[in-house]
């Protein structure tokens, strides 16, 4: 299996990120942060910090950089600095430019802020009250007409066996390794930005956007990004002030957030909480569904965590349906995109829920789940392209010794065993994307894209799929990312990157033999007015043949360049698409401190083709260990003035290597091309889903304690 391209240069050290470029006369900015929640800046005293050694210049909503709001695909982006207005406790407020790191954090210290406060609502629950509709996600209700049924309410009253509770999930901080940073560098009207994102050409036009300049002045560069997850998809704080600075001071200007700033800077994922009803017959048939969601969003409500619509919408085969969502805003961090966002939180609600209705019915979770496996999303005839869900479950069930389980666990010295199960689902998507192919007389194949590798490995599968439709060796193709004046790649985020991507690839690698072949039968050449074809990187014609290199320079040419673009088409009404996986989780639970570990993990999926089945393992795997991170460790505290109470790595619990077991990925191998000529559906996110639920399982199976909220800890099994 070939190995990560970029692996070796990452565990050396020689991978060269945003804030590790270093260009001479760099500057360097610190941000000052909000103190409030919730009000407007009366003044900031700025004497002592422009007067402190090294400064450069104090910029603040009474002496704003030139910058305007741009939108993109992903929507409106919040600009810094552009008015008094403060939503949120650790909101940029002001930037300190100085000749070094240190004395522009010590003279953001000086910064004296007068505010005309007001009251904040920084409480979810008690926000709840006041809960508004869900921008962009509407109320459905989908009925059985053929049962009589009128109302979501009547199908539950023709339920034999009825499960309802309420589920809740924690605020989330993506915790990337690499903090969010800018390098912003201009040369006359031109810029150059170092910085880490999901997609420079993108990033690149919300800069001309804000800058008031023409998309050609701008170059965002980012071959290497140390984690995004969805927190890297908009333009960042730091991006947008360095380079606004950098213009005004005509210094180069580097920018990095501390780890405390991140949380607060940049958006994480909201707060959930969710009521869920079932409604089956005693066989376990649902006769009903209803998921009625409410998440936290920001005070300008940017943001909707899709939680009842990215889980119950799909999931299950039901005749009657119903599903809202609403939001709570606070005065509080943005929220945005995080790995799997409403499909992780929202798998909790729902696959704790059908869990509940298995004890209710005394019937195994896994049957459950295959007696309602739906072939079309409720209330749709477009079937998916491809399912094997069945045959996960299957699988996994035979390789987790699924038989071996009891209905009420099993004990083991000191601590208690049980088991869960999940499903995992996410949608299988593509954005367009343009790949640039360009083959060179030295034999060798250059395939580029400005799209992004956020540690998905998708340098690695461009080599692959370009060498494959090149029909030449990998050690040949050399694959480019992560620059805005590549042909642009789409966004690195929905689990579409090797979809989009791959099939851009193919395309241009068609492209790429169709005009070496035409090039080789054209006037003058080697096979000039001959029938010619191409295989193992070589032209035939007449029995003899020659390398596309020597024909390149036969022809006095340094190489042929050709592109192809890719995105969605006629298949959206044709098929329904989605990834699916089945996730088994064993836990213990000591008996006396209620301390739990997660003792082994198993997830089988169904991805369609597996591109690199190292690569994709590993992509699963550090999914899962997002589950059990989700499931037992993290959660964003939130005072009552807004203060973040563990916004940090010292403070915000994450696992570490002693909590996290084996984790053991197994596929079934099943490639769709109904979704796309490559044969792969996404795989970055699903291993998230329905980890949480299948923990929360467990720990019931092994002590009969049912947790309806996440994080768990000890306390919610401190039960008589």
């Amino acid at each position: 299996m070939t190995a990560r391209l970029d692996g070796p240069l990452k565990v050396t050290g020689q991978a060269k990120y945003g804030a590790d470029n270093n260009v001479p006369g760099t500057v360097y900015g610190y941000l000052v942060l909000s103190t409030i929640a919730h009000g407007e800046i009366e003044s900031m005293d700025v004497t002592a910090a422009k007067s402190a050694p090294g400064v450069l210049g104090v910029y603040t909503p009474f002496d704003k950089l030139e910058l305007n709001t741009p939108t993109s695909m992903l929507g409106e982006t919040w600009v810094p600095l552009q008015d008094r207005e403060v939503t949120y406790y650790g909101q940029p407020i002001g930037f300190v430019v100085a000749e070094t790191f240190e004395q522009a954090r010590d003279a953001a210290a000086l910064v004296r802020t007068g505010y005309q406060a007001r009251p904040g609502k920084t409480s979810f629950e008690a926000g709840l009250a006041e809960a508004e509709p869900a921008p962009g996600r509407e109320d459905l209700e989908i009925l059985d007409e053929e049962s009589g049924v009128t109302s979501i309410a009547e199908a539950f009253e023709a339920s034999p066996v009825v499960v309802e509770q309420t589920y809740s999930t924690a605020t989330q901080n993506h915790a990337a390794m690499e903090p969010h940073s800018a390098v912003a560098v201009w040369e006359g009207d031109q810029l150059t930005l170092y910085t880490p994102n999901q997609g420079s050409h993108l990033l690149a036009a919300d800069m001309a956007a804000a800058l008031g300049v023409d998309a050609s002045k701008v170059h965002v560069v980012n071959p290497y990004v140390g984690g995004a997850f969805g927190g890297k998809g908009k333009t960042s704080t730091p991006a947008f002030l360095a380079s606004a600075a950098s213009r005004a001071l005509g210094r180069p200007v580097k920018a990095t957030l501390t780890r405390e700033q991140v949380f607060t800077a940049t958006a994480g994922r909201a707060a959930t909480q969710q009521k869920v009803a079932l409604g089956a017959d005693r066989d376990g048939n649902l006769i009903a569904v209803r998921h009625d969601s409410w998440c936290t969003t920001d005070a300008a409500r940017s943001f909707v965590e899709p939680t009842s619509h990215g889980t119950s919408l799909e999931w299950y085969a039901t005749p009657n349906l119903a599903v809202s969502q609403r939001i709570v805003p606070l005065n509080v961090p943005p929220t945005t995109f995080m790995r799997a966002p409403g499909e992780a939180p929202g798998s909790f609600a729902l696959e704790s829920a059908i869990d509940e209705l298995a004890v209710e019915l005394g019937m195994d979770p896994i049957e459950l789940r295959k007696r309602n496996n739906s072939t079309a999303p409720p209330g749709k005839d477009l079937q998916w392209s491809s399912k094997h869900l069945d045959e996960c479950f299957d699988l996994g069930a035979q390789r987790f010794g699924w038989a071996n389980r009891t209905q009420q666990g099993r004990t083991e010295g000191d601590w208690q065993v049980g088991m869960g199960v999940a499903v995992a689902m996410f949608p299988a998507l593509r954005f367009p994307a343009t790949v640039g192919i360009q083959l060179r007389a030295d034999e060798t194949a250059v395939v580029s894209t400005s799209g992004a590798d956020p540690g998905t490995g998708l340098l690695t599968v461009m080599r692959h799929i370009g060498a494959e439709s090149l029909d030449l060796p990998e050690d040949r193709i050399t694959p480019q990312l992560g620059d805005s004046a590549l042909p642009p790649g789409g966004l690195s985020g929905g689990s579409t990157a090797t979809a989009s991507v791959g099939t851009a690839i193919q395309l241009a690698g068609t492209a790429a033999v169709d005009e070496l072949t035409a090039l080789a039968s054209g006037p003058g050449a080697p096979f000039a007015g001959k029938d010619v074809t191409y295989a193992h990187g070589e032209l035939f014609a007449d029995g003899e043949s020659i390398t596309f290199g020597q024909l390149l320079r036969a022809l006095g040419r340094d190489s042929v360049s050709v592109t192809g673009t890719s995105q969605p088409g006629e298949e959206l009404t044709k098929h329904s698409f989605s990834s699916f996986g089945a996730q088994f989780v064993e836990v213990k639970v000591h008996r006396w401190t209620r301390e739990t570990r997660v003792s082994r993990m198993l997830g089988v999926f169904d991805c369609g083709r597996i591109i690199n089945e190292k690569l994709a393992t590993s992509q699963l795997q550090g999914g899962m260990i997002w589950g059990i991170s989700a499931a037992l460790h993290e959660a964003v505290e939130v005072e009552d003035n807004g203060r973040l109470a563990n916004g940090d790595f010292a403070s915000y619990l994450l696992p570490v290597n002693a909590d996290i077991p084996e984790v053991d990925v197994e596929f079934v191998k099943y490639p769709d091309t109904l979704h796309n000529s490559v044969g792969a559906k996404g795989l970055g996110e699903i291993g998230t889903v329905g980890v949480a639920a299948a923990v929360a399982n467990a720990v019931h199976n092994a002590t009969g304690v049912r947790v309806r909220h996440i994080p768990i800890t000890i306390e919610d099994l401190l039960v008589d």
